[in-house]
């Protein structure tokens, strides 16, 4: 019988690859054994009806600390690799994106699956492809076999990705059927009682409230692959469950349309939301962990053809810290950045379409700016992200309540610094002006295309060139591009018209060839885009006396642009192709954000 390359082979194969420590490898030899014991006891105490146990080379090997000669950490994924290469099988990194739950969760138990460590993952007619981390089972095998009634064939997989994808397809699908058994039974799931903390799997599968997990699993598999937007939406015949990943939208799992409406309620009830309001839109905001930080997730319903959609928007507290570098500022830019938000008085406006990083901007310089001796407050529409040191409050214009007359009373409440969530009317751009005329440092936003346009929309509003000269101090443009997978990059050398579409943002060194950009090939892990992450652009104008000079003149947006870009500033689109040359990201996402930027 071929149990497979033994604990010596994959240890040899490692040290051999310098992948491993040769001291590393000693210690395991040393411990196998007393190792192998403490798991195996492990196994029996979380389940005694298991029976015997045994423990695959594979799965012993990763149970230490494994270390590379330089003291980096050996992965799972690389250990797993080099062990399905031993053993002449291919390898796979599951990708749960492209999975069919379905096909997953019907040719398998989960409690097969998951005592045996598999998965299906593709049906081939007479073959059914398995992912598994202990391709050495002929019992199981010959068992699941006789099951499918169809030849198996086999991949190897890392024993972490087969077990999270085991929690997340089953135990979404399987609460998903379960209320709709109870749904269609009649069963009243309007009193949910309110949930925050999210369960971990033991405690999900022991208690029986399907709604409740299926919400729970919903949000954990968001997390986990970094979604920054979780939309619900109701269709004709079912509901659709979409992810957002790196500015794109995945389609992942379906609701029966009988169980849309529970899971809406059930995240309604989560946002404090009124579950019996279905007509009107909703705001409201979840705050959550994961891994042990917390997360904050806003929460906006509406009522489209098919019923009630809800869009979850997930923020990271993480991503807004003290350290202004991580925005993504060259030096030029972070040096402006941290002189304007250093001034006693003026206004700072940041501007961009919705989704562009305009929040993490203003939020990072609050928080850098927070201090005890600072009273810093903000006007938001929705509150995205709570921070126990600034005074936040929340428009609601059903009491007539919006950021005018806020502003209006937060300067009675000897404020500091105030961020204004948007600048829409009249009204709140002259409240702005008078807080910074008194000596308050206002932050606002504006959906202008650059950054002088912030300039022309506020003229539009009616506010008067004088005061705007005397008040405004920085104006910033921003977006995202999405950034080149290191995992899968590449290289290509761009064509003579794609270097000169490029244009003036091209450094004059470069414009005659041949130039390189970075792309990336796709892979599992960027779910075969060729990007994984974003990172920002801006465009940056300090308002120094020239430039107040030809706001007090009335001058078009075009010659605040040319006397801008005369004292230093850089366009967004040669912000995207410095990205571009140092690596970051590729040509096609520099024309695509900066499309009609110059």
């Amino acid at each position: 019988m071929n149990t497979g390359p033994s604990l010596s082979d994959l240890l040899g194969a490692l040290v051999k690859a310098g992948q491993l420590a040769q001291s590393i490898a000693q210690n395991v030899f040393e411990q196998e054994n007393s190792q192998r014991a403490r798991l195996i006891a492990e196994a029996r105490r979380d389940s005694p009806k298991a029976g015997r146990r045994t423990i695959p080379p594979l799965e012993l090997l990763l149970s230490f600390d494994l270390r590379k000669p330089n003291n980096e950490v050996l992965t799972e994924d690389v250990v797993t690799e080099y062990y399905a290469a031993l053993a002449g099988l291919p390898y796979v990194k599951l990708d749960p994106l492209e999975l069919d739950p379905e096909l997953l969760t019907s040719k398998v138990s989960k409690p097969f699956a998951r005592q045996h460590s598999l998965v299906a993952i593709e049906d081939r007619g007479d073959t059914l492809i398995l992912a598994t981390s202990h391709p050495f089972n002929p019992i199981a095998l010959e068992t699941l076999e006789r099951m499918a009634m169809k030849k198996l064939s086999l991949v190897v997989a890392s024993h972490s990705d087969i077990h999270r994808i085991i929690t997340d397809f089953y135990g979404f699908r399987g609460s998903v059927k379960r209320a709709e058994e109870k749904l269609s039974a009649g069963v009243d799931i309007g009193n949910l009682e309110q949930l925050v903390r999210l369960k971990s799997e033991r405690e999900i599968e022991s208690s029986d409230e399907h709604v409740v997990h299926a919400v729970e699993y919903m949000l954990s598999y968001a997390f986990q692959q970094r979604a920054s937007d979780i939309h619900v939406e109701p269709k004709r015949d079912d509901s659709v469950v979409r992810y957002r990943i790196d500015g794109t939208l995945h389609e992942v799992n379906r609701l029966p349309k009988l169980v849309h409406k529970a899971v809406i309620n059930r995240i309604k009830t989560l946002a404090r939301l009124d579950i019996g309001e279905r007509r009107r839109p909703q705001d409201g905001r979840i705050k959550t962990e994961f891994q042990g930080k917390p997360v904050e997730i806003r929460v906006s319903t509406l009522a489209v053809a098919f019923g009630e959609k809800a869009v979850m928007r997930i923020f990271d507290p993480d991503i807004v810290t003290n350290d202004l570098e991580q925005l993504g500022f060259y030096p030029r830019e972070l040096s402006i950045f941290e002189k304007l938000i250093a001034l006693p008085h003026g206004i700072i406006l940041v501007t961009g379409p919705t989704g562009s990083g305009k929040t993490t901007t203003l939020y990072t310089a609050l928080r850098r700016l927070a201090t005890e001796a600072v009273n810093v407050t903000t006007i938001e529409d929705p509150i995205e992200m709570v921070f126990e040191r600034i005074n936040q409050t929340a428009v609601n214009p059903s009491v007539d309540l919006g950021f005018s007359e806020v502003l209006r009373t937060i300067l009675r409440q000897d404020p500091d610094v105030i961020m204004v969530g948007e600048i829409r009317d009249l009204q709140t751009a002259r409240y702005a002006i008078q807080a910074s005329l008194t000596g308050h440092l206002v932050f606002s936003t504006l959906h202008t295309n650059d950054a002088v346009g912030a300039v022309t929309r506020l003229l539009d509003l009616g506010a008067e060139h004088f005061l705007m000269a005397s008040t405004l101090s920085g104006l910033i443009a921003q977006r995202l591009v999405k950034k080149v997978c290191t995992d899968c990059a590449m290289q290509r050398e761009l064509e003579p018209e794609e270097i000169e579409a490029l244009g003036e943002a091209l450094p004059e060194q470069h414009r005659k060839g041949p130039l390189a950009a970075a792309y990336g090939a796709g892979c599992v892990n960027c779910r075969h885009s060729g990007y994984r992450g974003r990172s920002a652009i801006y465009e940056m104008v300090e308002v120094t006396d020239a430039i107040k000079a030809l706001i007090m003149d009335r001058a078009d947006a075009g010659k605040l642009k040319v006397k801008a870009r005369e004292e230093g500033m850089r366009t967004l689109r040669e912000a995207a192709v410095q990205k571009m040359l140092d690596g970051v990201t590729s040509y096609e996402q520099v024309m695509s954000v900066t499309r009609g930027d110059h």
